[in-house]
Formats: structure tokens, sequence, C-alpha cells
């Protein structure tokens, strides 16, 4: 007898064996029909995936979230047998479902964008024959038999790599196609519908690694309805919109050269808006009771020994070698600031009435990102991270990780940013002992349960950092898009490494758990997503260039610079336009600049001593005095305004 406890918390019990379509027959024949997978005690499965013990069970149709990734999955089957179906040569790799849809990885093809059509026809056809998905687990030996006969050697190597301790894998067939696969996937491939797309193809590596074999990979999506899917292409028209690279050029913010691949040039106007987002950062830092400070470069590995990165992070730092350094003297670009922090740290005997010491810095850093990686401003090879490392007593955790939460508010309550804390665990690679990182997931959890309310946050198992559980904040732009900007990290194992000791009440020396923590992440990454959210139109406060001057013709440009004067002197970023150009086309530059204000000088508003202003969205107000108008500037900058009038 075996009891499945169903989400309202009833209990159906079962002779026997059972899987999920037969709960669910059970319970409704409607629900038997719509249903497409199920969770059983917080893992997905097929329908037909025998239940052996007492579980809890949930059935998903095409309403629950975390359905869209098994019909992307079972998308990317079908995309794998049309294109060994219509190319006999191909080897299907891998392929996955991903965020915004799945891929499929290729050897023995080149395939161009216009063979796609032809692929979806393939993938059309087979949806129509409504093939059965079947489910079956082999033994690892009877595996590597059926895709060593099919000439799979990729399979075959995944197989052999995984883990002694798995005899038997898992078989997914749908006609004539075998795929080694985990699952879930649909019960047939007629329930895939027909909303998917191909949408690019693409270079890849076997494994990612550019030693071995090259491979083609084809980049797709699909949903549960021609709505969805039409409403996906029309935010990808809006992002195409709003790219940050193009913003960025059109704007003269950023640029990148061929002789610095993947570090951004900041030019004049990007470095105003790069410090303007570090001016909030020191100010609100300074009053929240950081200690800003500022580290070398580059460490001996020593330094990186002691921490461990240089066992779990080397392949990502660049390393650097004198001709004369024989390589255990050898020394590294910092990848990030904690480290130094220790060190910083241990300088003195410090005492528990010296803590909480919040440390902060902003230092460039580098990471040996691969070049196919680098993505604008969003993935780069050199950029400065607002760090802090706050070391703490036990009994301090609870209340500092709450200064935090409220710190994290703060700062993206500014930008009208809506975020979300995800919450990882112990990862597999972990070092220190488990009783420890027991002891620092509880305590972290508690802070959470307390912040966000139980069950609020996302719980991601297994991702932490190697040395201590962490919140990660995901936050959504104006497109709905997640991104994961901020990071808090609690670790008992860094200061360990490094001794780090404080004196206690009683006299005692003691370590103290450690708080790394970022706001923005990479600045350099921030201000790109910044771009793309404000689609270039940031902030009043945060505008390189909050009021451009154009003046009707030449002799009104005396009375401009008067007006320019006014305005630097009461601290507003103005610039005039130098051009001897129609009133018209100012306005057209001023607004593709996407600057907050242009002020309109002509007879009527010299003669009146007013101004003319039309802001970016073509609201215009004519006849006010410029004192009515710096003190509204001025209102809309400190208030720190998303709006544009007050």
């Amino acid at each position: 007898m075996i009891n499945i406890t169903l989400p309202d918390g009833s209990k159906m019990p079962f002779d026997g064996s059972v899987n999920a379509l037969q709960v669910a027959e059970k319970i409704s024949p409607n629900l038997a029909k719509a249903a497409v997978a199920a969770k059983v005690n917080d893992t997905l499965i097929d329908l037909t995936t025998p239940i052996t013990t007492d579980s809890t069970l949930s059935i998903l149709t095409n309403k629950n979230p975390e359905s869209l990734e098994v019909l992307r999955h079972t998308t990317a089957h079908i995309l794998a047998q049309a294109v060994e179906a219509l190319y006999p040569k191909a080897k299907a790799t891998i392929g996955p479902a991903i965020d915004n849809g799945f891929y499929y990885d290729f050897y023995g093809i080149i395939l161009k964008e216009e063979d796609l059509a032809k692929i979806e026809a393939k993938m059309t056809e087979i949806v129509e024959q409504d093939l059965p998905i079947t489910r079956s687990v082999v033994s690892r030996k009877e595996a590597k038999e059926i895709f060593t006969n099919r000439g799979e050697n990729f399979k075959v190597e995944l197989i052999d790599d995984l883990p002694e301790d798995i005899k038997e894998v898992s078989l997914y067939s749908q006609g004539d196609y075998v795929e080694l696969c985990r699952g879930p996937h649909l019960p047939s491939t007629g329930r895939v519908g027909k909303s998917f797309k191909l949408t690019k193809v693409a270079a890849a590596y076997w494994r990612g690694d550019s030693n071995r074999e090259s491979l083609q990979r084809v980049y797709g999506t699909a949903f549960w309805s021609d709505k969805e899917l039409k409403a996906y292409f029309t935010l990808l028209e809006e992002a195409e919109k709003r790219d940050h690279r193009k913003i960025g050029k059109a704007l003269d913010l950023f640029y990148f050269d061929t002789t610095a691949p993947g570090c951004p040039y900041f030019l004049p106007k990007g470095w105003k808006l790069y410090n303007l987002l570090l001016d909030f950062w020191r100010k609100e830092h300074e009053r929240a009771g950081y200690q800003e400070f500022s580290g070398p470069l580059m460490n001996s590995r020593v330094l990186w020994e002691t921490s461990g990165h240089w066992d779990h992070y080397k392949d990502d730092m660049y390393l650097l070698t004198a001709h004369d350094m024989p390589e255990t003297e050898s020394y590294a670009l910092k990848p990030m600031s904690c480290p130094q922090t220790m060190l910083l740290f241990n300088m003195k005997t410090r005492s528990y009435q010296d803590l909480p010491i919040r440390f902060s810095d902003v230092d460039m850093i580098h990471r040996n990102e691969a070049s196919g990686a680098l993505n604008g401003l969003f993935r780069v090879r050199e950029f400065h991270q607002d760090d802090a490392h706050i070391f703490i007593t036990e009994d301090q955790i609870e209340e500092e990780f709450s200064r935090l939460f409220a710190l994290a508010d703060k700062f993206y309550k500014v930008f009208g940013l809506k975020y979300q804390m995800k919450f990882s665990t112990r990862p597999d690679d972990f070092v220190g002992d488990i009783e420890t990182w027991d002891k620092a997931e509880a305590a972290l959890r508690k802070v959470l349960d307390k912040h966000c309310g139980e069950g609020n946050y996302l719980i991601k198992d297994k991702d932490g950092a190697f040395y201590g559980p962490k919140v990660d904040i995901a936050m959504k732009d104006a497109l709905g898009r997640e991104w994961q900007t901020g990071t808090f990290q609690l670790d008992f194992q860094l200061p360990d490494r490094f001794g780090c000791k404080y004196v206690d009440k009683e006299g005692n020396q003691k370590m103290p758990p450690v708080i790394h923590r970022a706001l923005y992440g990479s600045l350099e990454r921030f201000i790109g997503i910044l771009t793309e959210h404000f689609a270039g139109a940031f902030p009043v406060w945060l505008s390189p260039v909050q009021v451009r001057l154009l003046p009707v013709s030449d002799k009104h440009r005396e009375h401009a610079n008067k007006i320019l004067a006014e305005l630097e002197k009461a601290s507003i970023r103005a610039e005039m336009e130098r051009q001897s150009n129609t009133i018209g086309y100012q306005i057209r530059e001023a607004h593709n600049a996407k600057i907050p204000y242009a002020v309109i000088i002509g007879d009527k508003e010299i003669e009146s001593n007013t101004i003319s202003v039309r802001d970016r969205t073509g609201t215009q107000k004519n006849a006010i005095s410029l004192d009515e108008f710096i003190k509204i500037v001025k209102q809309v900058n400190d208030t720190q305004s998303l709006e544009l009038w007050k």
C-alpha cells in the first residue's frame, strides 16, 4: 500500500506501484486528458514513471509554468529526429531546454539560416504523426551497445563519463529515434502542437571545449499557444530596439575595440553615467556604515591558494609570470576582492566591540571569459564590482541580513526594478565540514523566512558558492526579462582559511562569519541592464546630459549662453546645440539623444524672458520662467524621480 498526497493535502491510497497518469484518471478524466507531466516530491517526472513509495504528487497541465520546460525539451528531441531524418550523416549530441526555448547540437553537418524552414516542416510532420514517446530503463552496458550500433559515439562518451555508482540509464524513443535522456517528456509528439519556431544556427564545441569537435547548434523556442509564441517574438523585436550595444553607440556611452576584447572604453557621457551610479552607491554605503578601500590589482598565487580560488577558479583567472619568475611564484590579476579583505581584517587585533566591520570596494577585477561568451557590457573580461565584506559575530547574522535586504530594496526601487530572492544551498564541490554548512544554511533560511515570508523565495539546490550558501537577487526589467544582479553569501570557510579572529566578551578568540555581498554586481553589466530597461531614456538624475539648449538661430546664442551659465550654476548638467541647424532638426536630435529636456530659445522667449521646454516624450511647456524650470529639474533630480515633471 502506498499513499499519494495531493496538493490540497488529501491522500489517495493505492495497492502498489502507480503512475501520475493513473492518479489523474482517478481524479478526473478531464485532468488526465490535460495532463502533460507531474511533480513527485518536487521532482519533474513523466506521466508514466512508476511511483513506488509514499509521495507528494502534483499533476501538471499546460497552465503550470514548469510544464514549459517539458514542452521545450520534447521539442528539442523532435528537432533532433527531424535533422537526422533530413541529414543522415548528422549525429545528435545534446539538446537541453533553456530559459527562452531549447537548442540541439549536431556533428557532421553545416546548416544555414535558410535550412531552418525545411527542418521546421519535417518537425511538423513528426508532430502530426503523434508518435508515442516511451521511456525505458536499461543497463549502462546495454545502452552503450545500442548507441555504438547506431554510430552515436557522443552518447557512448556520455555514458562512459557517468559516475560508477550509476548502473542504469533511461532512454526515450519516438518512432525510430532513440535518445539518452533523463527526461521528463510529453506522452507523444502530437502533444507538442505547432507553436514552435527555430530561430538561428550557431557554432559550438562538444562539451564547450574548443579543443574538441566542432558542432552545429540549432536554437528554437516553443510555447503552448500561437498567442504566446507571437508575444515572444514581439518581445524580441522590442528587445532588439533596446539592445544596449546599439544604444550605447548611438548615445556615445561606451565603445569596444578589437585591441582589448571584453574590456569596454567608457566615453565621457558613459563615464558620467558610471560615476553618477557610483556617487549614489557611495553616499548610501557611507550612511550604512561601510568603509571603502582599494586593493592591489594583482596578488601572488599564495593568496589564491590560501583562499581556495587557485583550485576552484584558476582557469577563469589571468595568470602572470615574469621572464625570470618560477611558476611557484606566479601572480594573478584578481577576479574578486574577497581574499584581500581577509588580509585587511587581519592587519590588527579585532574585538567583538568592533563588529560588524563593513569593508566595501569598487576595484577593477578581471576574469578570463571565453571569447564566444563576450556580450557587450553583459559579459566582459574587465569590470568593476560593488563588492563588500561584512565581518560579524554569529548572533549578528539575522540583524545584518535584515539591514542588507533593506538596503537592496532601496537600491532597486530607485530604478523602478522588481526583484525576487533565490536561496542557493551547498554545492557538490563545497569546502569545509557539513556541520558548519548546515549551520550557515539554517541561519540564512531563518532570515529569508522572516524577510520574504516562508515560501516566498526560490530555492536553488546545490547552487551555492563553494565556501557558503548564498542569496541571489533576480530582477525584472521593463520587458519582464530576468537578470541576476546582486548577491549575498554567508561564509564560514574563507575567514577560517585565513585565520581571521576577534576577541569575544570573555577574552577568547573566535572566528567571525563573513557576508560577501554586491548590489549592482558588475557596474558594467548593471549599466547594460539599465540601458535596456530604460531604452536609453535614463531618469533625470542619471542622465549624463539633463538639458540641451536649442537656439532658434545664431542671433539667439548670446541669450542661450546666459541660460546655460545659470543652469550650470544650479548644478544642472546642460549643453547647447553648437551647429546652425533648423529648430525642427535640433528637436529631433535632442529626442534621439534621449535628453530629458530641450529648451527652445527664440524671439518670443527673449522678449518675455521665459523659455519653452519640450521633454523627450513630446510634451511641451511654453512661457515658463527659468527659475521655475530650475526648481522643477532640481526637485526631480534630488528626489530621484522616474518622472520628468513634479
